[in-house]
């Protein structure tokens, strides 16, 4: 199967992924998109991209994957909680886009085999999402910077919310700085990736972001040093560039840093603090405690969680939150039993950012990006399939007459 090219039509795939993922609630767009309309799109990207991926590998050739048998489980405990309808039927909905979800990452891990091919898709996906919210920006600046989110950067094309493009953001500005480090990339294109998201995560004031990036890419770099002379210059810059940042630009930094929020609104981590304990103090069965209450709308008490081992708890029991630690431990395993590579860096990478921001966004859980992350992880940490060996031509034999075999003996 390693030997195969990847299809084309792949990429649209999951480019359509990408487009279910991106929510329906979020931020007043210049052109008022109705919550139906844009549940009908996303919803239609994800029967599109399951029906694509079918229609290219029509003989369910499939490879043997941890992560995407994990979802499975999950999928399956999903349904067992949902099916009481003690969160509607909306549950059994979510649990529908989620098999769709998974049953195409069945049917594209075909083409998993250690390659680079789906961190390219992603970056190119993700970044023509910043390309909207960049054209909000320009088209209309009081709509793409409100007053009700703080100033913070939202989008003003598509309903996105800071927190989700300022991860959009650190997200493909890791995966350039890792391909330009691995040679992969020339500095032109990788400049014109980095820059401007840079610009778009500094203005979303994303923290959970930020802090992901910077550590996600420190431990990423930190496996390619021993191997990579670009890598230990890059992070030898770069401990020097924080050192002047933290000295020089301190007041400036926790400036942004608080985002003008008080010291007891920032301990309790803009209110998150308060629905976490609310959420665990709440009484329940044993039947919710263990499977949950069944997929919902990641919030609670009207509250969004933002955390997603609550979410999963909330709405999978104890049994998901089991099942989504086995997915990041997996990953993680295997990334660090890899010898040292480029495709390493980008998995640990990945895996990493995803393990911080499950601390304040909720997702992992669900058909979300966070999951994206981690498929495009578990296609970096695959091994290639042996390639199959030509089949050798037969040669046909020729007729000896006997006296020529005789001469031939003499």
């Amino acid at each position: 199967m390693s030997g195969d090219h990847t299809p084309k039509i792949i990429g649209t795939v999951w480019g359509l992924l990408v487009l279910n993922t991106l929510g329906s609630a979020g931020a007043k767009t210049i052109v008022p998109l109705p919550r139906s309309l844009i549940q009908m799109v996303t919803m239609g990207a994800l029967v599109a991209a399951f029906a694509l991926a079918l229609a290219v590998n029509v003989r369910l050739r499939v490879r043997p994957s941890a992560f995407v048998f994990l979802l499975t489980l999950l999928l399956v405990s999903s349904v067992f909680s949902s099916v009481h309808l003690e969160s509607g039927f909306g549950a059994l909905f979510r649990c529908a886009r989620l098999a769709l979800f998974v049953g195409t990452l069945w049917l594209v891990s075909r083409w998993w085999d250690g390659g680079l091919t789906f961190v390219r898709h992603h970056i190119r996906m993700y970044l023509a999402v910043l390309g909207t919210v960049a054209a909000g920006a320009v088209l209309s600046p009081g709509a793409a910077l409100p007053d009700l989110y703080g100033g913070r950067l939202v989008g003003a094309l598509w309903p996105l919310t800071p927190p989700q493009i300022g991860q959009y953001a650190a997200v493909i500005i890791g995966l350039t700085v890792l391909l330009v480090l691995g040679r992969r990339t020339d500095r032109t294109s990788a400049v014109v990736v980095i820059v401007p998201s840079l610009v778009l995560l500094a203005l979303t004031h994303t923290r959970t972001a930020t802090l992901g990036l910077l550590i996600g890419l420190s431990l990423a770099i930190g496996s390619l040093v021993l191997n990579s002379g670009a890598a230990r210059r890059f992070f030898a810059w770069a401990v020097l560039s924080a050192t002047v940042a933290a000295v020089g630009f301190a007041s400036a930094l926790q400036t942004w840093f608080l985002r003008g929020q008080s010291q007891e609104n920032f301990s309790s981590l803009t209110g998150r603090a308060k629905v976490w304990h609310a959420l665990l103090a709440a009484p329940r069965t044993t039947t919710e405690y263990v499977f949950g209450a069944g997929l919902g709308d990641k919030s609670f008490g009207g509250l969004p969680i933002d955390n997603s081992w609550l979410a999963v708890f909330n709405e999978q029991g104890v049994i998901g939150v089991v099942l989504v630690a086995a997915v990041v431990i997996v990953l993680g395993g295997v990334a660090l039993l890899r010898p040292p590579s480029l495709q390493r860096a980008c998995a640990i990478f990945l895996i990493s950012y995803c393990a911080i921001a499950s601390y304040t966004e909720a997702g992992l859980g669900d058909a979300s990006p966070y999951l994206l992350h981690l498929a495009v992880a578990a296609s970096l940490l695959a091994t290639p399939a042996p390639a199959t060996p030509l089949p050798t031509p037969r040669v046909p034999r020729r007729h000896v007459p006997r006296w020529a075999q005789r001469s031939e003996v003499i």
